[in-house]
């Protein structure tokens, strides 16, 4: 297929790059509303575009706030009639964004919005919402439903299937102890955590890549034990068990930087507050469902890699002679890490993320990659 027609993220409805100037905007308004001087209770710490923010509450503490939601994800999860599973990814998708900033996640409230009531539904929904705040360590104390028929529509046609899953989670942290990667520096170790597959980012393009044969959701892969489906649907894992302990001052361990890997793939790592670049050199072998996709809509790799995790769910910067002992701690609880690079000053031609495995070579900035 020629690059002219390769698909694309932006051809299947998400424009990531044409976001900019609207967030601009829209920060530029709300920014308005940080009026509590830095030392009093209410102040806000950190700027927007982190993975949190954390507002200060005394005594040294912040509480971290971030949002999100699982995205187009619930299309698949209508297409597969199967629900008790997404309520993980709403958990995971906030949970491990306040892991970005060091902060120890505490509870998250969840909005539920339903094109009818179906009590079959929303139950299976709960049991996911239950089962990731579990895994997670976090509660839920409330939440809304919402019944908005005239907006929330079904992905099969089907009236009243259609829903979407949202939520908020708080966290805690020291104010001395936020982790917003200012401290980053040449020489770093980057050590990344192996995904579940594709998480809750970028299908859009994966239900284009899939098309109009529905019968693809149901079909067995043998390279993926399943059927795309089920492998879809797989649940965003929570990097809590992973990461907290490395959290722990007991541990010793200097983490300069964290990066939870959704949209945008490995160029979450540019996000770090330090003008440096991130050199990767080895990456573990991909998920075939990534494989699957890929020629299912003759997308280009760095396409892939803009949209998908492409198989590193979480990343974290540590001192290289710290690395060997972060692998040690993070594969205690069964997740694979690898060693995937090291950071480097600043490329000369302003590169943040390159990408030089032997059977990939990409360079990227901002929200694109480029082959080299």
């Amino acid at each position: 297929m020629s690059n002219s027609h390769r698909m694309t993220y932006r051809g299947a409805g998400v424009d990531t790059g044409g976001v900019e100037q609207s967030l601009a905007d829209i920060t530029e308004q709300l920014r308005q509303t940080w009026t509590v001087p830095k030392g009093q209770t209410g102040s806000v710490r950190l700027d927007f575009g982190l993975f949190a923010n954390v507002i200060e509450i005394g005594n040294n503490k912040g509480i971290a706030m971030t949002t999100d939601g699982v995205g187009s994800k619930v299309l698949i999860a209508q297409r597969m009639g199967k629900y008790d599973t997404i309520g993980i990814d709403c958990i995971a998708m906030n949970v491990n964004d306040l892991l970005c900033v060091g902060a120890t996640p505490l509870a998250m409230v969840d909005y539920i919005a339903v094109q009818a009531l179906d009590p079959g539904c929303l139950g299976e929904l709960a049991k996911g919402l239950t089962e990731g705040a579990l895994r997670a360590g976090i509660s839920i104390p409330g939440g809304e439903i919402a019944q908005i028929k005239d907006v929330i529509k079904s992905e099969t046609g089907k009236d009243g299937e259609g829903f979407d899953l949202t939520g908020s989670a708080i966290g805690i942290v020291d104010l001395d102890r936020i982790i917003v990667g200012e401290r980053v520096c040449a020489g770093d170790a980057i050590i990344g955590i192996e995904s579940n597959g594709v998480h809750s980012n970028g299908l859009t393009l994966a239900r284009k890549a899939i098309g109009n044969d529905v019968s693809l959701y149901e079909k067995s892969f043998p390279e993926i034990g399943r059927s795309l489906g089920e492998e879809l649907l797989r649940p965003t894992h929570i990097y809590t068990q992973e990461v907290l302990p490395l959290l722990d001052p007991e541990q010793d361990i200097d983490v300069k930087a964290l990066a939870h890997i959704t949209g945008d793939g490995l160029l979450n790592l540019s996000r770090v507050l330090s003008r440096v670049t991130f050199v990767i050199d080895t990456l573990p072998t991909r998920p075939p469902v990534f494989s699957i996709i890929q020629k299912l809509g003759g997308i280009a790799d760095p396409e892939m890699f803009e949209v998908f995790n492409m198989g590193i769910g979480f990343c974290l910067v540590v001192p290289e002679n710290q690395a060997d002992r972060t692998l040690e701690l993070v594969g205690r609880f069964g997740k694979k890490a690898y060693r995937l690079g090291r950071v480097t000053d600043r490329d000369p031609e302003d590169w943040e993320v390159v990408i030089q495995p032997p059977d990939v070579r990409l360079r990227g900035k901002g929200k694109s990659f480029s082959s080299f």
